[in-house]
């Protein structure tokens, strides 16, 4: 759980937040009308957390890719049915 300080308290003690976020292993929600604003967490979580988020994203694109390469046109027209298809100009 991270610990939350309003935001005019936060400018007054921001040397003391930093430590406790560096020091501490805290984490720092800073709020403003008791509402979250940013966050004070240190340089190594901040990394941890850029690692994670690019692997999920190269796993989601690994994912649709696979996906696209099944998927072909004359599937797509026979999944949508006639409404995939192009009006022919014989029938009215």
């Amino acid at each position: 759980m991270a610990y939350e300080i309003p935001v005019t308290q936060a400018r007054a003690e921001l040397a003391e937040l930093i430590n406790r976020v560096v020091y501490g292993g805290e984490r720092v929600v800073v709020t403003r009308h008791g509402k979250p604003l940013v966050a004070l967490v240190s340089a190594a979580d901040l990394e941890r957390l850029e690692s994670e988020q690019e692997a999920a994203e190269e796993q989601v694109i690994s994912s649709v890719s696979s996906l696209g390469s099944a998927a072909s046109a004359a599937g797509e027209r026979g999944r949508f049915g006639l409404a995939a298809q192009p009006p022919r100009h014989d029938q009215r």
